[in-house]
């Protein structure tokens, strides 16, 4: 899911980098992981419906907190693409976009797929095929591959393009076909606005994030690139402004629900579930809200950055410089704690040889002890996220920027 193009800063010994771009990324790779962690080693609701009426508050608030992961992943390898401009010719860099984005794509179908299930001779609720799952790695492949040609267009152009993207596709909602799980025959092409599973042979596919959205946030981020070249005290304003322009927007438009999100909201039995059900919006694919939401937030800690304490953004960056090493070792991780914690709670390690949401009924633990175990998890990934950080400030190697 995240990436770690080059960027132009004074940060470390490549001194492109942004230090509040890392310090973003860390954060939110930090952040996803703890979705992750719910999902493999929660038990129950705490695992499988956090945004339902029966989650607690506090299960409420991670998944809600976890939103912000994948639209600033997104958006900041946009913004990445855009600033490694003043270093690369457009052909140089289309170059670099379609071949990257391409081994994202690789790496997701082939490696991260059989990491969420460690099952690569087929799932029985899949018909004994072998599956295969397009998430967030492969929509920011596949939108670095677009990318890379419509950057010949210009920042200006894609920002345009980008956020066209962004305020029109809600416009599908009511026309574009949406599949029922396990409807045959459905075109590939549905799968540009809408989940949906197809099967080839031995492999099933399921696209879990419709690459359309995704596209438009990667371009607004490319055409956005400059806003991080700014004198700090400007570059924070600007954010500070954009970020309550999109939250205010948000608010606007979630309360006259009139476009942006097909999943409206009503008053319940409670303020507090009222608010919950106001801020319950649609992710897969994003909205438009979503977006204004997660990305007006994200401006908003870049505008703050500066004042975080320097010992934890320390941290943050350290893990922001390693993003796509963390992402598939966390997986891996997280992945075979949930076999060991299941043995130890009785069952079979067989039983989660497969998707998280099919692992055995009271297994996992409180969402208290999802937040135990991630903490550990993060704690034994540091030296490794040093260890990258390192090797990429210290190497320039051509194939570290595909890492």
């Amino acid at each position: 899911m995240p990436t770690n193009t080059v960027e132009q800063g004074t940060s470390s010994k490549r001194n492109y980098r942004i230090e509040n771009i890392d310090f973003l990324r860390g954060l939110v790779i930090v952040i996803m992981a703890v979705d992750h962690v719910r999902d493999y080693l929660g038990a129950g609701i705490v695992a499988q419906a956090p945004m339902s009426d029966d989650a607690s508050l506090g299960t409420y608030l991670t998944r809600l907190m976890t939103h912000l992961c994948a639209p600033i992943f997104v958006f900041l390898a946009g913004t990445s693409a855009g600033l490694m401009t003043t270093r690369r010719s457009p052909k140089d860099l289309g170059y670099f976009l379609l071949t990257r984005g391409f081994w994202l794509i690789l790496i997701e179908l082939v490696v991260v797929s059989q990491l969420w299930t460690f099952n690569v001779t087929g799932l029985p609720f899949l018909g004994d095929r072998i599956g295969l799952a397009f998430q967030v790695i492969g929509a920011i492949g596949l939108s670095m591959m677009l990318l890379g040609l419509f950057q010949f267009l210009g920042s200006r152009a894609c920002l345009i393009l980008g956020l066209l993207i962004l305020l029109g596709h809600n416009a599908l909602d009511s026309v574009w076909p949406t599949p029922q799980t396990g409807q045959p025959n459905v075109p590939l092409w549905v799968g540009l606005h809408t989940q949906m599973g197809t099967a080839f042979g031995p492999l099933s596919l399921y696209i879990a994030y419709p690459p359309l959205p995704w596209l438009g946030i990667m371009l607004a981020g490319f055409g956005s690139a400059s806003l991080f070249t700014a004198p700090a005290a400007k570059r924070n304003k600007q954010f500070l402004i954009i970020g309550g322009v999109m939250l205010l927007g948000f608010v606007i438009l979630r309360w006259l629900q009139f476009y942006g999100d097909p999943n409206g909201w009503q008053s319940q039995a409670s303020a507090l579930l009222t608010l919950r059900d106001f801020f319950n919006v649609t992710k897969y694919p994003p909205s438009l809200l979503f977006t204004l939401l997660t990305l007006g937030v994200g401006s908003l800690i870049i505008a703050f950055a500066d004042k975080v304490p320097a010992a934890l953004k320390s941290v943050l960056v350290t893990f922001g410089k390693a993003p796509f090493a963390i992402y598939i070792a966390h997986l891996a991780v997280i992945h075979s704690l949930s076999i060991v914690l299941g043995m130890i709670q009785g069952f079979e390690a067989q039983q989660f040889l497969t998707m998280y949401f099919l692992f055995p009924e009271g297994f996992g633990v409180s969402l208290f002890g999802v937040y135990g175990f991630w903490l550990g998890i993060m704690a034994a990934l540091y030296p490794l996220a040093k260890w990258v950080s390192r090797v990429k400030a210290r190497r320039k190697d051509w194939w570290l920027s595909y890492l």
